[in-house]
């Protein structure tokens, strides 16, 4: 044997050995969960309605300290805190801030998978982790072809493109996908986007397909690969609704993520070793949290940010009855509506106890209640003074479904809530464009401004109907969980949750095709 090729099977030795005792010592089972729209504000108002809820203060701290009003992801013992800017906004999208963590490089809003130029396409850390042998799940609250679920399966230029993403869901062959529906299985929605029959293409994949309850639980006693689980409900835009809205007939984001953890656990993958277990990387999304946020919807947010954490908990135990091979992570891409534990109304007062009157989300209220209501109205007159006061149906609606007593306003509020009231009902007000921009944000105008009053009235305020750019929490649980503890960028996130899986390239990595 020549020196050459006695160097290079030295080189590919100890490559190889490297590889294998990167794999030996990494965790089997990784989680990564996304609390869109999730930063340290939304987590401390779940927690403090929390508190409330179950029969405690928010103003007293031995209250909120007790172990059953703190969330799951806020007891971990590894934080850290990571900037969430892309390429060239201080404020990231989800595409943006997915393909960061799926794939450890900054993009544009709106491209997923790709660098900012929208021409080199790169694999996410699923795809990395699929090539190792692991079985993937994808589980979001929203639709599966939506922004972060796609990055971590799709590389497309626009994430408008859903036909073309969902087509790279059912290219990737992964093994479990779970929670909304498809927001375009047949397209297109848009220029350029493909028109293919998603369905169908699952059909041709050999995925199964399930959309009721029974038959997606029913994976627990008999789990299977390549499985498509979508809720029978979906709210808007294929999505889940908000947890407060969820139906019997509906799955929790909790418990389709049991349902994946047994698919994922129990199922090996095709062709694998039999008496090699690669284990599992399950990422899963709680997608609503962020268009509650957007709608300045607090308690829809809160609702959604505890069925997201009550998701982790199932993960937590998992984590308890396999500690040794078990690594959880918990974060946001980034933070929505400027939320704030507080408000110039209030000073230094919690009063969370008020929100607990509300029993349905914006979208709920706006669906049924409001369209009802303004189709009885045949003949609105809004040019009076006291449209709103003098419409007792409608200030019986506000109490019923969100708690607001119209008495206990001060006229400020009450002057708001007549805007707001004539612009919904009539299309006009006193107010000028800019004025309403300001304070509707495109959303339903008498929703959007009970939903800013009711918050003000509990302490919560919001500066925004988009995403912001502070920094984002990061809680780790489990084997080499001490790797994600202090300040870094969200493309990090992506970089060493790849170590932690063995995956010895460098990211970002290129695909060939």
């Amino acid at each position: 044997m020549n020196g050459t090729k006695r160097g290079c099977l030295v080189a590919f030795a100890v490559l190889t050995l490297t590889a294998t005792t990167a794999l030996a010592n990494t965790p089997k089972y990784v989680f990564f969960f996304v609390g869109d729209g999730m930063s340290t504000a939304q987590i401390q108002a779940a927690e403090a309605y929390l508190t409330t809820k179950n029969g405690g203060s928010a103003t007293e701290a031995i209250d909120l300290m007790k172990n059953e009003n703190r969330l799951n992801m806020s007891t971990f013992p590894v934080v850290g805190l990571q900037t969430t800017y892309d390429a060239h906004a201080l404020m990231t999208d989800s595409a943006s801030a997915g393909t960061a963590f799926a794939c450890g490089i900054k993009t544009l809003s709106g491209v997923i998978g790709m660098d900012d130029t929208k021409s080199i396409r790169y694999k996410s850390v699923a795809q990395l982790a699929s090539e190792q042998g692991k079985r993937i799940g994808i589980i979001s609250s929203v639709s599966l072809d939506h922004a972060t679920p796609a990055s971590f399966y799709a590389s497309v230029p626009n994430r408008g493109y859903m036909n073309t993403i969902a087509t790279q869901m059912v290219e990737a062959d992964y093994d479990f996908y779970g929670g909304g529906g498809l927001a375009s299985p047949s397209g297109p929605a848009r220029s350029g986007d493909t028109a293919n029959d998603i369905w169908n293409l699952l059909k041709e994949k050999g995925y199964t397909v399930l959309n009721d309850r029974e038959s997606i639980l029913e994976l627990k006693k008999t789990p299977k690969s390549k499985v498509v689980c979508i809720n029978p409900y979906l709210q808007d835009a294929s999505a889940m609704p908000y947890a407060i809205d969820r139906p019997e007939t509906n799955l929790s984001l909790a418990e389709m993520t049991e349902v994946a953890i047994e698919s994922l656990f129990y199922a090996r993958k095709k062709g694998s070793n039999m008496f090699k277990d690669h284990g599992f990387f399950l990422m899963v999304e709680g997608g609503k949290i962020d268009w509650a946020c957007h709608a300045n919807d607090a308690l829809a947010a809160i609702g959604d940010t505890l069925d997201f954490d009550d998701a982790v908990g199932v993960a937590l135990d998992f984590y308890r009855k396999h500690p040794r091979e078990t690594l959880i992570v918990v974060t946001g891409d980034h933070e929505t509506g400027g939320m704030s534990v507080g408000h110039a109304t209030t000073g230094y007062t919690g009063y969370y106890d008020r929100l607990l009157g509300q029993n349905m989300s914006f979208t709920a209220f706006e669906k049924k209640a409001w369209a009802d209501f303004k189709a009885s109205q045949k003949s609105p007159v809004c040019d009076g003074p006291n449209t709103l006061e003098s419409n007792h149906e409608m200030i019986a609606l506000m109490q019923d479904a969100f708690g607001l007593s119209y008495a206990e306003l001060n006229a400020y509020q009450k002057e708001k809530l007549e805007e707001a009231f004539d612009m919904s009902l009539c299309g006009s007000n006193a107010n000028s464009t800019d004025e309403n921009k300001l304070l509707y944000g495109g959303y339903n105008p008498i929703i959007v401004t009970i939903t800013h009053i009711l918050n003000e009235r509990a302490s919560i305020g919001w500066t925004s109907y988009s995403h912001t750019g502070v920094p984002v929490p990061v809680f780790a649980i489990g084997h080499l969980a001490p790797r994600f503890a202090g300040f870094y960028d969200n493309t990090d996130i992506a970089k060493k949750m790849a170590k932690s899986m063995g995956i010895w390239q460098a990211l970002p990595i290129k695909k060939i095709n």
